[in-house]
């Protein structure tokens, strides 16, 4: 890829994969092999993205995700939230039981960006920490299914932290990149 080469779906496929390679190096690769891609290709796209991200001059967060993505399958308003908060949905070709959700404010300040359930897909069960498998389940099936989850850090935009209980009353922490779930972390203790 050249810097100025098209960047499109695939390649954001492919920041999203970056982002998860340190947690499912396993996953990771057979989604590469999958979009026909080397983890080199992978880590020049995201690149390319984290330039575009941190340049002076240029569009702003959700015109870059739009610039990439193309036009919402989907832009909705949020309940609960004051009109002109909106969410901008996206299908992903990798994994075509999620979409790409960015949350937005007036002003189209990006404060969500996270994978999420494409309506009518079916919802993985979580009762026990046996159903919290490494991208099977997002963060937000994970607060539905808990009484008690809290985030314990943001460590960037796209990776959390959450400490929770799931009904079985087991508590659990686990790691999410981009919202999807990517392994459980040992739970803090208090």
């Amino acid at each position: 890829m050249t810097p100025a080469a098209p960047f499109g779906p695939a390649e954001f496929q492919l920041v999203l994969l970056r982002r998860m390679a340190d947690h499912q190096p396993g996953l990771v690769e057979d989604a590469l092999r999958t979009l026909g891609a080397t983890p080199t290709v992978m880590r020049e796209a995201n690149k390319r993205w984290q330039a575009r991200a941190h340049a002076g001059r240029g569009p702003g967060e959700l015109d870059r995700y739009r610039a990439a993505l193309g036009e919402p399958e989907a832009r909705r308003p949020i309940p609960g939230l004051p009109a002109g908060h909106q969410a901008w949905v996206w299908p992903v070709p990798l994994w075509p039981e999620l979409r790409f959700t960015v949350c937005a404010g007036p002003g189209r300040a990006v404060w969500s960006r996270t994978l999420t359930r494409a309506p009518g897909a079916p919802v993985p069960e979580l009762r026990t920490a046996a159903d919290l498998l490494p991208w099977r389940c997002t963060i937000d099936e994970v607060y539905t299914a808990s009484r008690d989850a809290r985030a314990r850090e943001q460590v960037s935009p796209a990776l959390t932290r959450l400490d929770f209980t799931l009904p079985d009353d087991s508590t659990c922490a686990a790691e999410f990149a981009w919202g999807l779930l990517q392994r459980l972390l040992p739970p803090v203790k208090g």
